[in-house]
């Protein structure tokens, strides 16, 4: 598991990475209720995560 910080209209909200037993990527912000989103690799997660944010800020 990872934890990563990402200043996101300007908050700074703290998103865990785990692997799943598939091999996926599962990413999560525990902040934000329902905030979660997964990849097959992190490049393709990491866009993923960004856009599930700001749909969970609006």
């Amino acid at each position: 598991m990872s934890v990563k910080e990402k200043k996101i209209h300007n908050q700074n909200l703290t998103v865990l990475i785990e692997k799943d037993e598939d091999g996926f990527y599962v990413a999560s912000v525990p902040a934000l209720k329902s905030c979660y989103t997964q990849a097959k690799t992190l490049e393709e997660l990491y866009p993923r995560i960004k856009e599930v944010v700001e749909l969970c800020l609006e």
